[in-house]
């Protein structure tokens, strides 16, 4: 069974200083329709300007992700992010009056509590996901990182970290098999930062609302009593000690692979901005938001893709059809050598799909053309015309006293030559209700799994005299 999108179910708000900026923020994240996706809105800006979730408004990834449109622009929101699509919500408007998302306390946590307080509310339309199909890479050879994409019937991931400077973080790993175990094994995961970079971040005017609380500090040098005397003072702290396993004593670690843990809900969080719920296992060695954004946006590119290209509809000559042509003649006055569907293989309420068999003996190759047979344009028009002239007319009680007449057609395309030895699948479907007998239909020719021409139509129903 298709599971569907949700929301929240009210509107519920957090409050903290940014990151980088300092600036005391307030996010506050809404209920939104089916279709929605994630949007972020700088409340505090002329206009309330939308930013979309998605990587195309990636502008910077320097320690974070930052999402530009215009002028309006986000930083920090891959925990906010993360949290969204670990507890299966998606859509959702998040408004914010300042540049960056709150950082609390440098995890998902708090996210995940202020979901779970507005509720989540399952929605009527499908969610929909982009399926890793085949295996997908982005790797940088300057850094050693690489993401991996995977078929798999679900969501999993992995993530492996390796810092060679460091003796307390050479190497991590973790993993996620599901995301319903997001809240409890990933959500709470901070962000961690070595010692040695804490000065020039802020000498470089960031990490101004960063705190002793909202990090881990990792050891990576020897430390003397004066400069951690220093530190302390820096972060206004009376005191700060190393603890044995390679940290700061400001906290205590939820996991021994924590770090890792926190990757792996940066990763969680960057994905989101393919714009759609994923289904395959991700391998990450040493990501960052850099690596995050750049296979994200081949996840996009891919996406994009499907969506340009319809599959056709599935054909097996060994089924028996739903109409064979006898069938047909007893419901369209066409016949040869104008009647132009050989058998339909599927019929719905709003959809029917039919089949023309191309050969090398179409009257029509006799002058279109005798060294080059092609299957003029506007009998691929009157086959899709008559196929979906079946469908409508197999909804009156009395179908052969009726007949249709096409009254408009609208954004004709041709795509593709049609050739003898070609077996064309035409696939229409019902664009509106049939009202005041006027029906309005879409219809797509296939051969394999090219679209060939494609339309518009509106027919008129009228009974027989």
């Amino acid at each position: 069974m298709a599971e569907k999108q949700r929301t929240i179910g009210k509107s519920v708000s957090l409050k903290g200083p940014g990151l980088h900026t300092g600036v005391n923020v307030t996010l506050t994240l809404n209920p939104e329709e089916e279709g929605y996706g994630y949007k972020f809105r700088r409340i505090d800006m002329e206009g309330q300007p939308l930013i979309k979730a998605l990587v195309d408004n990636v502008s910077y990834t320097q320690r974070g992700t930052v999402l530009q449109e215009g002028e309006a622009k986000v930083s920090t929101i891959e925990h906010c992010l993360a949290a969204l699509r670990g507890l299966g919500v998606d859509n959702c408007r998040i408004d914010v009056d300042g540049p960056e998302a709150p950082i609390l306390d440098g995890s998902s946590k708090y996210f995940v509590q202020a979901i779970k307080e507005a509720g989540i509310v399952e929605q009527k339309a499908d969610r929909e996901y982009f399926e890793v199909r085949e295996k997908m890479m982005v790797e940088d050879p300057e850094t050693g990182s690489y993401i991996i994409a995977l078929p798999d019937n679900g969501f999993s991931a992995q993530v492996m970290i390796s810092f060679n400077q460091s003796l307390h973080l050479a190497n991590q790993f973790a993993t996620i098999e599901d995301l319903d175990a997001f809240d409890e094994e990933i959500s709470m995961c901070r962000t961690f930062v070595f010692l040695h970079e804490l000065e020039p971040l802020l000498q470089n005017n960031l990490i101004k609302g960063g705190d002793l609380d909202n990090a881990i500090i990792i050891i990576d040098k020897p430390v003397s009593q004066q400069e951690l005397d220093r530190l302390a003072a820096l972060f206004h702290k009376p005191s700060v000690e190393v603890k044995p396993t390679g940290i700061l004593n400001n906290l205590d670690l939820h996991f021994t692979n924590e770090p890792a843990r926190h990757k792996l809900l940066d990763v969680i969080g960057d994905l989101t901005l393919c714009g759609s719920a994923i289904k395959g296992r991700i391998i990450a060695s040493k990501p960052g938001h850099k690596i995050n954004a750049e296979f994200t946006k081949l996840l996009r590119k891919e996406i994009r893709k499907r969506q340009l290209k319809i599959d056709a509809p599935p054909y097996d000559p060994n089924k028996q059809p739903v109409f064979d042509i006898n069938q047909i003649k007893s419901l369209l006055p066409h016949r040869y050598p104008f009647l132009l569907v050989d058998k339909v293989i599927d019929l719905q309420e709003k959809i029917i799909v039919g089949v023309k068999n191309v050969t090398g003996n179409e009257p029509f190759f006799t002058g279109h053309f005798p060294d080059e047979p092609v299957m003029p344009g506007v009998l691929l028009v009157e086959a899709m015309a008559q196929v979906g002239g079946i469908l409508v007319l197999n909804q009156l009680e009395d179908p052969h006293t009726y007949s249709t007449y096409f009254l408009k057609q609208d954004n004709i395309k041709f795509r593709k030559k049609v050739v003898p030895g070609d077996t064309v699948i035409f696939k229409l479907e019902l664009m509106t209700e049939i009202r005041r007998g006027v029906a309005n239909m879409k219809g797509l020719a296939f051969v394999g799994d090219t679209i060939v021409a494609e339309g518009e139509f509106m027919a008129q129903i009228i009974k027989n005299k």
